[in-house]
């Protein structure tokens, strides 16, 4: 990460949006050479339609407002087409996990084989030195680890930097984040100096390619016979059966919404994809004080030989607490906080934290105790 230009060129993944383009606005103005580049994931037909009149990413009016912001800065703009990498990288994995009755977290496989995969391969082949995007988070190179350090970001109701523990070191050497010291207000306010088109343009909260947010429709187009194979499976509570479902991958630990009415509030607190049963019980019952995840990236320190003292947090939105963190074997750790996590989820990232520097992270396998 360089953040003195040297004549050098950064290819910045322009999505449409304000962010990206006051990268390529700042990189500008710090002397880089510049190409914006617009990535196109997946058609709207194969993942249920358009419901944000093709303003979300991926849609015609974002591929437009990157080209016509590139076009008010000066900078060549290509549209590049990762349809193929994201459908099997990306959208498979998700239907895969849901299927297996976990919730995954696309962005942190997008981030990890599209952005710093696909995108960073296609900046090379462009003769770039460099890849930028507007996520908000900071990076740094390390002298005494000698590693690239990604922290959070200044802006902590915009933090990113949770969904980047798998970026490998390799393309942390090659990446520049400039949003990371910024709020929001103050890049919308740098877009408004630039009159860029879309500097008011509103956030999209959602993941992309499920623009509706409806998970459950999301499924059943991409597994044409997936109602017929996981309705009238088992709700159970107590080891007692006490009702039926409408399908284990419609169900997420924690949900509350859906599950039938008990005479109290009863949560979502197990799913068995092999037996296509869904368990409920109390909000007592989602806190547990351990986890093991799998995949794990050390992306802040080396591999630690001993227990060492984080914070960890277990979901983008969650606040990251006290825990200790213990390597173990295959690639997996043993993180155990010092007080109950509510609803750790299989599927989802633990990510594990110094102060503001990320250390790592990996894939919840299981929640313990």
């Amino acid at each position: 990460m360089n953040l003195n230009s040297n004549n050098q060129t950064v290819v910045v993944g322009m999505s449409g949006g304000v962010d990206s383009s006051v990268t390529a606005a700042l990189l500008l103005e710090q002397g880089y050479r510049v190409i914006g580049v617009t990535m196109k994931t997946y058609d709207f037909d194969e993942v249920g339609g358009n419901v944000a009149n093709e303003t979300s990413c991926c849609g015609l009016g974002a591929v437009n407002d990157a080209r016509l912001v590139a076009a008010k800065l000066g900078i060549p703009h290509y549209v590049v087409d990762f349809r193929e990498a994201f459908g099997r990288e990306v959208i498979s994995n998700f239907v895969q996990e849901y299927m297996k009755g976990r919730t995954p977290n696309p962005c942190v496989i997008c981030n990890r084989e599209i952005k710093w995969g696909q995108l960073l391969a296609k900046a090379e082949a462009l003769g770039a030195d460099l890849i930028a995007t507007g996520h908000y988070a900071r990076l740094r190179f390390d002298e005494r680890s000698r590693r690239y350090v990604i922290s959070r970001g200044k802006y902590e109701q915009k933090d990113q930097s949770y969904a980047l523990w798998a970026v490998s070191q390799v393309a942390l050497s090659k990446t520049i984040f400039p949003l990371g010291n910024l709020t929001k207000p103050e890049v919308r306010e740098i877009a408004r100096r630039l009159d860029l088109r879309n500097a008011s343009k509103d956030e999209s909260y959602e993941i992309c390619f499920v623009a509706d947010n409806n998970y459950e429709r999301f499924l059943k187009e991409q597994v044409p016979d997936l109602e017929t194979r996981v309705s009238g499976g088992e709700v159970i509570h107590e080891n007692e059966v006490v009702g039926s479902h409408k399908g284990f991958p419609f169900y997420t630990i924690g949900q509350r919404k859906g599950i039938g009415a008990f005479g109290r509030k009863m949560y979502v607190t197990g799913i068995d994809s092999l037996k296509n049963r869904v368990s409920i019980g109390s909000a007592e019952q989602l806190d547990h004080r351990e986890l093991i995840a799998s995949g794990v990236n050390w992306s802040g320190c080396e591999r630690p030989v001993a227990e060492i003292r984080v914070t960890a947090k277990v979901r983008y939105k969650d606040n990251d607490t006290p825990a200790s963190a213990q390597g173990l074997e295959d690639g997996k750790i043993r993180v155990t906080f010092d007080n109950p996590k509510r609803a750790i989820t299989p599927g989802q990232s633990v990510v594990l934290y110094d102060g503001d520097d990320l250390i790592g992270g990996g894939i919840v396998e299981i929640a313990l105790n």
